[in-house]
């Protein structure tokens, strides 16, 4: 009898890769954008959190990066400037708004590293509906400004749309001494060359690059808000463990590609 054929062994997954460096630089440029704009007058506000409290609010494919064992939730206040297509020059006012994020931070199994926003707050109703219709990104339309006094920076912001009404956030802060060697902690935070999140209904990479963050130690003077637990975190305790404050960088977003599996930290 002729021997029996033996069936394909199955294809074990591949392991994930190990999260790439920390780097203070992007590791690759972006030729020919999808997205740019700029960033401008920023400030970090960072809280500890147990990345169990934190992982089911990741996309398919990442789960919470880690530095020492933790993990962070940011308020990230700014203005956005000039947002523009491809290589169209950026829009002027329907671009430029104020803008406050909660974000978390993630890596898939390419090792990738990343944010994954959990609500976007901006001041602009026409760019809040493309970016959550067209994107599917958690955008909200809210009343905001940013105002300087000196040495200090004012942020503040109340929910118009779609909700929670009212969630808000007033933040000031006193800018310091530029920052010549960032620690770990801050490159990790705030050194970040990519998105993880549901594009078009799919999960989905979107990497990005900019030039190294021109970062300001700062002095937290106020902080009122409730925009962390609307987006479904834990209350932060305590003050931020890093403040931070950058003047702004340029910044540019490639084409989304598709995370492979999930990845270990």
């Amino acid at each position: 009898m002729p021997p029996t054929p033996q069936s394909p062994a199955p294809l074990q997954p591949q392991p994930p890769i190990p999260p790439h460096p920390i780097t203070a630089d992007p590791p690759e440029a972006i030729a020919r954008p999808l997205l740019t704009q700029s960033w401008l007058d920023l400030t970090f506000l960072h809280w500890t959190v147990d990345p169990a409290d934190v992982a089911r609010l990741l996309p398919s494919g990442a789960v919470p990066d880690t530095l020492d064992g933790v993990t962070y939730v940011g308020l990230v206040a700014f203005r956005m400037h000039r947002v523009g297509w491809l290589r169209l020059p950026g829009v002027p006012y329907l671009g430029t708004f104020p803008e406050t994020n909660v974000r978390l931070y993630s890596v898939d199994a390419h090792g990738r590293r990343g944010v994954v926003f959990r609500s976007l707050d901006a001041s602009r109703l026409i760019p809040v509906a493309v970016g959550r219709l067209g994107f599917r990104m958690p955008y909200l339309w809210s009343r905001m400004d940013i105002r300087h006094d000196g040495d200090t920076v004012t942020y503040t912001s109340s929910r118009r749309w779609p909700g929670p009404r009212g969630a808000r956030s007033r933040i000031t802060v006193r800018t310091g001494e530029r920052v010549e060697e960032p620690t770990e902690l801050e490159h990790f935070l705030t050194a970040r060359w990519g998105m993880h999140g549901a594009f078009f209904g799919r999960s989905m990479y979107l990497p990005n690059a900019h030039p190294r963050w021109p970062l300001h130690r700062a002095e937290l003077v106020e902080c009122d808000e409730d925009l962390v637990t609307a987006a479904g975190l834990p209350a932060p305790e305590g003050e931020p463990v890093s403040v931070l404050y950058s003047p702004g960088v340029p910044a540019r977003f490639g084409r989304p590609a598709r995370p492979a599996g999930i990845a270990t930290p």
